[in-house]
Formats: structure tokens, sequence, C-alpha cells
């Protein structure tokens, strides 16, 4: 029988949450039941170190197109800082994502309808992609016969990647939140080809404000490359010729394998974030009723 209920803050809704969030995820381990392994975010860096040594990661043997595994705690938070030129119809939508101002001038990226905006409310819509690849509390990749399954603890979500030779639609008949995927193998690369997204999630906040968004349009191309046992090598390319002159192609990254860990259960739940916004947030923005 439960006893008590935890809520848990799934993306960071205000600054000093994100900072005080992330501190936490370096510093504090979280114990779990015996037999049980703890969730990414729940160990610390020593953790990590420690557990690359119980489960001997360093040299360890690897297939190159087997990508099982827990990967990393915290998403790629930098994929998206170097913008291509907007289209005249992008930089409209763009400008139209910038949300109102703290009293001393800071944007609250109050738009942001994921709920990271610091002034922003707690709406529980879906992160969608490639936002998951920027915000995440690790993922999975579960290695099927014709699929490839990407497992986010973030949300609890998850994407079906489809091996199985179908092409993408040229006209899907519905927009998804995290699109219409199929992947094959280029040597020891795996290539991942979607479309048909719902245009309501963002890539990722902007600096100083706004969101970089995309429209229906968009078509994404995702590599990845288990470089070692424990190192996974990822590039995105992003194609919306409706909102950018050219393809954003994101910097190489590196998401490593958290051995000793395995995903947890992270919701958004309305009806908790519910009293989030009617309380907290609105005494927060200045907007509660009395």
């Amino acid at each position: 029988m439960m006893k008590n209920r935890t809520v848990v803050l799934i993306p960071v809704f205000v600054a000093a949450l994100a900072l005080s969030t992330a501190a936490f995820a370096q510093t504090q381990s979280i114990p779990f039941p015996a037999g049980w392994k703890p969730c990414p975010r729940c160990q610390n860096n020593e953790d990590r170190k420690q557990d690359g040594i119980k489960y001997k990661v360093e040299g360890h043997p690897f297939n190159a197109h087997d990508l099982t595994g827990v990967w990393g705690w915290d998403g790629i938070t930098r994929a998206f800082t170097n913008p291509p030129e907007l289209t005249a119809w992008g930089k409209q939508q763009h400008e139209a994502t910038y949300g109102e101002k703290g009293q001393d001038g800071t944007p609250l990226h109050s738009k942001d309808t994921s709920g990271r905006g610091a002034g922003s409310k707690i709406n529980c819509d879906p992160l969608g992609w490639p936002r998951l690849y920027t915000y995440n509390y690790g993922f999975e990749f579960i290695m099927l016969p014709d699929r490839v399954i990407q497992f986010f603890e973030l949300n609890h979500t998850f994407r079906t990647i489809w091996t199985d030779g179908r092409k993408l639609p040229d006209d899907p008949p519905s927009q998804r939140w995290v699109g219409w995927n199929v992947g094959h193998w280029e040597e020891d690369t795996f290539v991942v080809e979607s479309n048909g997204y719902d245009d309501r999630p963002w890539l990722d906040a902007s600096r100083p404000d706004g969101g970089w968004l995309h429209s229906d349009e968009m078509k994404v191309v995702e590599r990845y490359r288990r470089a070692d046992y424990g190192t996974l090598e990822s590039e995105l390319t992003v194609i919306d010729p409706k909102v950018y002159t050219q393809p954003w192609v994101t910097p190489k990254a590196v998401t490593k394998l958290v051995s000793g860990a395995e995903l947890g259960e992270e919701y958004c739940v309305p009806s908790d974030y519910a009293h989030f916004n009617d309380d907290i947030f609105s005494a927060i923005s200045g907007t509660k009723k009395k």
C-alpha cells in the first residue's frame, strides 16, 4: 500500500530550481532498494565512476551494431546554439515566441509550452522530438529484430524506429509528437530518418528569449555511432526550409553509458501541476487572484 505520493519536478520550471536540481544531480545520491538500480539522475559523478569500474566498462568488448544500454542523464543541452539564417516566415514565427519579462527585465520564456520557461505554466504537453534529445533524464536503446525502441525516463515515453525496410510516408496522414521514424545501418553508424512532426514543440529555447521552432514540414536525420562500449556519438540534422534557409546540423555529441542505473518513472501529471499553476506559479508571476 502506498503511504504517500511524491511529486517530482519534471522539467525545471524556474531558474532557481534549475540550478539546485543540476547541483543535486552532481553531488547527491538517492539510495534504492536492494536488487534495484537507481535512476540515472539519482546518481552522482562518483557513483558513475565507481560503476564504470564495477562493470568493467573500459575495454569491454562490444558489437558496433548493438546500441543496447541506458545512456546519459541530462541530454545534449547545447545542441541548438548556432542556428542557420531564418526565412522571412521563420523570423516572424520566432519573434512570436518571445514571452514576458520579469520586473528586472529578465526574459521569462513564458511561451515555452514545455513548462521549462521560468514564467510559463505547466501544461504537460509532450516535449516532442528533437527536444527530448536536448533535455532528458537518460534514455535506453532496446534492439529488436525489426525495430529499435528508444525509451525516455522523462515523461516515461518512447518512440519506435522501424528497421524492417519500410519507407517514410511522402504525405504522413497525421502529425506526431515524435514523428514517423525509420532506421538503417551505414557501416557502424545507425541512421534514423523521420518526418510528419506536430509543429507545437520547440527544438529548444533560444537566447535570450523565445524558442527555436519548426514547421510540420520538418525532417530530421540522426546518426548514432557506438565508438566503444561506454561511448555513444550522435549528430542531428534538422531540414525545414520553411523555417531555416539551410539544414541545421548539430555538433557531434558524446553520451556516456550509465552502466549502474536503470530508467525510473517521470511523468508530468496534470492534476498535480494544477496546484503548481494555481498557487505557486501564479504567486511567483504576480497573477494570483486575491
